[in-house]
Formats: C-alpha cells, sequence, structure tokens
C-alpha cells in the first residue's frame, strides 16, 4: 500500500512529500477518485471517509470493478470476492495483496484461549499461569479489511497429533528440529494454544519446559514467543523492556503507539495479572517528561476509533498544531500529545492532509523540528501507523538487520506479532521500500533452524 510519492526517492521514515506540492487532495489529479461522489470530494457538510456506503452487495456481480463504473449500482457493503481486492485504486496488487476471503483465520485475528495461560510454564518466563483476559472481540471490519497475515489457522487441525509429533521430535537423543518448525509455522497462535494443552494432558509434562530443554538461543526465544498468547508476549514484552537496569524505549512506542483500544487495555489488565504490576506506574518510573506523558496517555486505550472523518475537525486540528509548533517560537508539547492521543487514525490521516496544505510543510517534518529523542519517535510512529502501518513495521524490521549484527529481539517480536495480522502487506511495502525481500534479508542475516523457522513463518 502506497500513497502518491512514498516512499520518497530518498527513503524513509520521514514520508516527506505527502501529500506531494501542488497536490491538495487524494488521489493525485488524474487518477479516478474513490468513489465518486456528485459535487464533489469531500462530501458536503463533511461526510464519511468514503462517503456511507449503500447496503447492497460488492462487488456486483461479474467482477470488479462492475460494469458502469465504481462503486457498483447498489452498494458495496458485503463479502469480497476470492482473491481478494486493491484497498483502494492504485494501490499495487499481486498474491495475497488486498482484502482476502472470508474463513478461518481472515485477517489472521485470533483471540487468546483460557487454555493459553493454563500450565504454568518454566520460572524463566514468568506469567504462563494465572487469569486468562476476557477474549477480545473482532475488530472492526475497516482495521481488517485491507490486511493478511502470513499464517492462518490449519484447516483439519488435530491438537493431540500435533502434539504427538513434537514428542516424537524432542524424545530420546536428538531433536529433529524441522518436524517442530513444521508444526509451529503453519499453526495459528490459537491452534498453538490447544496443542500445549493436549500435550500436557497426553504426556503430563509442559510442552514449554521440554522444547527449551531441547532448544536454545534464537532459535528457542523465537519458538517460546509462538507459543505465547498475543497478550500475554506484548506484555511480556514491556515487562522486559522496563525490567533492571536501563529501559528499551522503542519496545514501549512500538506496542503502546500502534495497538487498538482493546489489544491496549487487554495488554494493561494482563500486565497486572501476570505480574503482579501496574503498567502506568512502571512507565512513570522509568520514563520521564514528554514521552512519559505520552506513553501514559496511550496506556488508557482511550483513543477515539471511528472510521468518520470530520474535515472540518481535521482542519482545525491541523491549525492547533501549526501554531503549537511551527507558528510560534518554542513548542507547545501538550497540544501535540492531546490530538495525536486522541484522534482516530483515519481523522489524524485527514489532519496530517489538512497540515500540509496550512503549513506548507508535512506533519512528520515538522515533528522533527520540533521534537527530538524518544517522545520525537513516540508522535511519528503514531502519525506513520495512521497513514501506513505495513510501512512502520517494515523500517522497523529493515532497521533490526541494517548493518553490523541484527537486533533479534526486535526482528522476533515483530515477526511473531503481525504474523497472523499484517505481515503480508509488511513484506509488499518491505520490497517497495527497500528494493529487496523480506525474505532476502533475513536469510543473509540469520542461519541455521533460526533462518529456516522465520522464513517458514514470513512465507516465500
Amino acid at each position: 500500500m502506497s500513497y502518491p510519492g512514498y516512499p520518497p526517492s530518498g527513503g524513509y521514515p520521514a514520508f516527506p512529500g505527502y501529500p506531494p506540492t501542488g497536490q491538495e487532495s487524494y488521489p493525485p489529479a488524474g487518477q479516478y477518485s474513490y468513489p465518486a461522489v456528485p459535487g464533489g470530494y469531500p462530501p458536503a457538510g463533511g461526510g464519511t471517509f468514503p462517503a456511507a456506503p449503500p447496503t447492497a452487495g460488492f462487488p456486483a456481480p461479474g467482477g470488479f470493478p462492475a460494469p458502469g463504473g465504481f462503486p457498483a449500482p447498489g452498494g458495496y457493503s458485503g463479502a469480497p470476492q476470492a482473491g481478494g481486492m486493491p484497498p483502494y485504486p492504485g494501490a499495487p496488487t499481486g498474491p495475497g495483496f488486498g482484502v482476502p476471503p472470508a474463513g478461518p483465520g481472515f485477517g489472521g485475528y485470533q483471540q487468546p484461549s483460557a487454555q493459553s495461560y493454563a500450565g504454568g510454564g518454566p520460572a524463566q518466563i514468568p506469567g504462563y499461569g494465572g487469569q486468562a483476559p476476557s477474549p477480545m472481540p473482532a475488530p472492526p471490519a475497516a482495521m481488517v479489511q485491507c490486511t493478511q497475515g502470513t499464517i492462518q489457522a490449519a484447516p483439519d487441525f488435530n491438537a493431540e497429533r500435533d502434539a504427538e509429533i513434537l514428542r516424537k521430535a524432542m524424545k530420546g537423543f536428538g531433536t529433529d528440529e524441522q518436524a517442530i518448525i513444521s508444526v509451529v509455522a503453519n499453526r495459528s497462535n490459537d491452534q498453538r494454544q490447544k496443542i500445549k494443552a493436549a500435550f500436557k494432558t497426553m504426556y503430563g509434562k509442559d510442552l514449554i519446559k521440554d522444547l527449551k530443554s531441547e532448544l536454545s538461543g534464537n532459535t528457542e526465544e523465537l519458538i517460546l514467543a509462538l507459543f505465547m498468547p498475543g497478550t500475554y508476549y506484548d506484555a511480556w514484552s514491556l515487562r522486559h523492556a522496563m525490567k533492571g537496569v536501563g529501559t528499551q524505549e522503542r519496545v514501549l512506542i512500538e506496542i503502546l503507539c500502534t495497538r487498538t483500544n482493546q489489544e491496549i487495555r487487554e495488554i494493561v489488565n494482563c500486565y497486572k495479572s501476570e505480574f503482579g504490576r501496574d503498567i502506568e506506574q512502571d512507565i512513570r518510573s522509568d520514563t520521564s517528561g514528554h514521552f512519559e506523558r505520552l506513553l501514559v496517555s496511550m496506556c488508557q486505550g482511550n483513543r477515539d476509533e471511528t472510521q468518520t472523518v470530520d474535515y472540518q475537525k481535521a482542519q482545525e486540528d491541523a491549525q492547533r498544531l501549526y501554531q503549537a509548533g511551527e507558528g510560534k517560537l518554542g513548542t507547545d508539547e501538550s497540544c501535540f500529545n492531546m490530538v495525536l492521543a486522541t484522534r482516530s487514525f483515519p481523522q489524524l490521516k485527514a489532519t496530517v492532509e489538512a497540515y500540509s496544505r496550512i503549513a506548507n510543510r508535512d506533519l512528520l517534518s515538522s515533528i522533527d523540528r520540533e521534537f527530538s529523542g524518544n517522545v520525537e519517535r513516540g508522535l511519528k510512529a503514531i502519525l506513520q501507523c495512521a497513514l501506513n502501518r505495513p510501512a512502520f513495521f517494515a523500517e522497523r524490521l529493515y532497521h533490526s538487520m541494517k548493518g553490523a549484527g541484527t537486533d533479534d529481539s526486535t526482528l522476533i517480536r515483530i515477526i511473531v506479532t503481525r504474523s497472523e495480522i499484517d505481515l503480508v502487506q509488511i513484506k509488499q511495502m518491505f520490497t517497495q521500500m527497500y528494493q529487496k525481500t523480506l525474505a532476502t534479508m533475513i536469510a543473509s542475516d540469520t542461519s541455521g533452524d533460526y533462518r529456516r523457522l522465520l522464513l517458514a513463518i514470513v512465507g516465500q
């Protein structure tokens, strides 16, 4: 998914030139509108983005676009046809890009199972026991319709059969790592939790402890991450980012600035139940200043998530941000915090576009000029997710492997957490931004079973 003129030839992350100079609306002149609206776009009175569709099915019989133009007569709600469609006109196409067909694992959004937290894990990874948080509801359709994971629920799944395969792979002398990889890389997280429960029922042993005794290094870290329920893994990552001497601020930004309200609330509850700690207090103890305030705002999980865009408010917010930064001597940091912490991502995207017209400069560049350090990185992460979330994670993956050495924890965390959500789109953006595939870079930076497992998750 790309935006006109983005990424720039000079590369990413700054999203400069968006929208391009001379183009004050999306899409640029010469490209068909999305969707056509009598009297112009956006609709008079603000309207929604896109204009609220009628209720009949989309696409029309005969395929996409429907004869006579887009949207098809009668509207465009309903299930997409198999194979998907580009998320907006002009988007790149290809296998797996666009709207995946409905079915098991659609969108890769898996809710944790109550069995996820059963079994009492090893002392080295506390928190495998305890109460499971309440199940997450399915996310709004607008959040999943353009995303797709590389891992989906396996058809004809049999937890007992998989548990037996893993037992045989670890029994006796030596370990059949390939057998382990073939199971864990091709099952959804929910299915892995069922395998973990079946293993204990069948053999009276803890699967996680057995895996730890057979594996080591990055391969062990990756497989254990895959067996953690998603909510727990995020909470565990945040705890370890603040535990001990020093703080891994980039981990806090990566998780707290990119998750949905429901995900953040589940993380906060899990952090409390599994580690007996208040995440807000830990943040206050480990960070300070405007960065601390931004993260505390994120922890509330109260961002507006309506998909309707108020263009008048976007104009007002853009003017407010300009007056708080570029338009004055000094910076009113609290104004940036308020807007970026509360507005929905579609609303922020509209604000970015309005800001470019007011300031003759894109908002990300203004944040570069007005802020520094971790608060700058946090504010930019929020805006980057509003503009192009897969591009944000693609950049993080690239820098985890760029240069000497590899930031394996970041590589593992992003591959695991996005594998059932939008890793297909992250791969697409990675290739577009860096002119090489994610699999190629992983293959050159890793080795052995660790490389084989990563590539199995990413998909060739």
